[in-house]
């Protein structure tokens, strides 16, 4: 295990219990999580994006205020559904904030999950071709970001332009040097894996992943991680892959963690349907004392298998339990792993 990062949803709700109780706390205490989780000596602050619901949303401003307030941290999303996006104002977005970042950030992509409304693509402008389904447009959305990102220039520029021009077809500013290189893409199936290896994008798994063999989830994901990076060499890309694989891990060592998690010990994997036609698998979370939490996830082939590891945290209990959360992983269990 070469980084340990965490990944948070976001999550406010108006309950006078919850310390995040609004849109301005969650955004907030998210800078502030990250700040935190840098100076425990985290590695990534992984943020995932929701429409249409009390979560976080768009996350360019999110991003850049964590890179000028950090120094080390990677700072990511996991993941921006890219049927929402258009992509050249996002790849400027994503320059923007990249830059701010110092060339820290890590942006994960994909299709997207089950939402809060019908189609909610369809309300931002954006509908698939004739043929495609709304994966396909998500799919096609990437490509054109993945290429305008690459910054080289594309669009001819006006023969009396307000300001003066570089030589040559323009491309879109501000550029950032080396983000083309650190875009992730969210992959549930094994198909998806395949694709993002042969477009030269990083992988991430979730704890969720289409059940495509009826065995544990962290099997699949590691048989997932094994088909993406074949296809990786057989692409012949010149750059080593990353790929990060999500868990909820939850070290028992004071009475607050018993109270929340203690009942965590003895969870599962679970099957369902996320839509009439996907068999999904939802992995288990891992919750007991640290000497016991390092021999569980010892067993999972998938975080054994993978280069980075996304702790998704409770963030609706606030900053400071979140970060002895991440604290207590990466003080007491994850040396057992082998991080640093």
């Amino acid at each position: 295990m070469k980084k340990i990062g965490f990944l948070s949803f976001g999550h406010w709700t108006p309950s006078p219990q919850s310390p995040v109780r609004t849109a301005a706390d969650a955004l907030l205490q998210s800078i502030d999580l990250a700040v935190a989780a840098e100076a425990l000596g985290a590695d990534g602050a992984y943020f995932r994006v929701h429409h249409f619901a009390r979560q976080l949303a768009s996350p360019y401003p999110l991003l850049a205020a964590i890179g000028a307030r950090t120094q080390r941290i990677e700072i990511g999303t996991a993941v921006i559904d890219m049927r929402y996006e258009n992509p050249l104002y996002m790849a400027e977005d994503a320059g923007a904030a990249d830059i701010i970042a110092r060339g820290r950030l890590q942006l994960g992509i994909s299709r997207g999950s089950p939402e809060q409304v019908i189609d909610g693509w369809r309300h931002f402008g954006y509908l698939p071709a004739e043929g495609e389904s709304d994966a396909d447009m998500a799919r096609r959305h990437a490509e054109v970001f993945l290429d305008v990102i690459r910054g080289q220039g594309f669009a001819e520029p006006h023969p009396r332009p307000m300001f003066p021009n570089p030589p040559g077809l323009l491309r879109l500013e501000p550029h950032a040097d080396g983000l083309r290189e650190r875009i992730w893409w969210g992959s549930s199936s094994n198909a998806t894996a395949r694709w993002a290896a042969t477009l030269g994008m990083n992988l991430q798994s979730s704890t969720l992943k289409d059940d495509e063999s009826g065995e544990p989830l962290h099997v699949q994901q590691r048989k997932q991680i094994e088909v993406y990076r074949e296809a990786w060499k057989q692409a012949g890309h010149a750059r080593e892959p990353r790929v990060s694989v999500s868990r909820s891990i939850f070290a028992i060592v004071d009475d607050r963690d018993r109270l929340y998690f203690g009942h965590d010990g003895n969870s599962r994997d679970q099957v369902g349907y996320i839509d009439a036609q996907t068999r999904a698998i939802f992995g288990r979370s891992y919750a007991a004392e640290p000497d016991v939490l390092v021999q569980q996830l010892a067993a999972d082939e998938a975080i054994a298998a993978a280069d980075t590891l996304l702790l998704t945290v409770p963030n609706q209990l606030g900053v400071e339990y979140n970060a002895h959360v991440i604290g207590s992983v990466l003080k007491f269990v994850a040396p057992g792993l082998g991080w640093r």
